[in-house]
């Protein structure tokens, strides 16, 4: 498979999984800006889940520029990316409808790590199968930020059963880490 039948299918799941993500929300029953008070909850959950998933969207971009060819492996790791990030629409929901309550909290914590950790199993294979001199491998280093958001989600995800509040400022924290285009690949591919 080449590597832009991959980016095309990925890019067709991801923007499937933004178009459920907005259709779970329901537009209020009364006619007045007090209707929409309600929503709030929902509303916060749903930005914070759409900027995670445009990062997501953005970096995989990025990662696939710097390869030229996946592998039966690359593929699986990608579906596995996938599996994970299709679940947002799901706990954004559940976090949203129950007003940042601990386990919704949590478990959107588990989903975010879970992508985090499958996002690294792709670069492993992409880095794998392009050998450790690669562009790709070199753009890439040791990545600290990448470490660094999968401790914040582990610390997120004890904290939520306690302070649920807290763990969402962890979340929005590490979303705002990566909002910021990774240029690592892009700086790379253009020296």
């Amino acid at each position: 498979m080449t590597k832009s039948r991959l980016e095309a299918f990925s890019d067709g799941v991801l923007a499937i999984v933004i178009t459920i993500m907005v259709l779970e929300m329901r537009a209020p029953h009364g006619g007045d800006l007090a209707s929409l008070k309600p929503l709030i909850p929902a509303f916060l959950s749903y930005v914070l889940s759409f900027v995670y998933l445009a990062v997501y969207w953005n970096n995989h971009h990025h990662l696939l520029q710097a390869v030229h060819r996946v592998s039966g492996k690359t593929l699986w790791a990608n579906l596995y990316l996938l599996f994970w990030l299709s679940l947002i629409p799901f706990v954004t929901s559940w976090m949203g409808e129950n007003h940042f309550s601990p386990y919704p909290v949590a478990l959107y914590g588990v989903v975010l790590l879970q992508a985090a950790l499958a996002y690294t199993i792709l670069e492993h294979h992409l880095i794998k199968s392009h050998g450790k001199d690669s562009t790709l491998a070199q753009a890439l280093g040791r990545d600290f930020k990448s470490k660094l958001s999968l401790v914040l989600y582990l610390a997120a995800i004890i904290l939520a059963l306690r302070f649920p509040l807290a763990s969402c400022a962890l979340y929005a924290l590490v979303a705002l880490l990566w909002i910021i285009p990774d240029t690592r690949i892009e700086s790379k591919l253009t020296s």
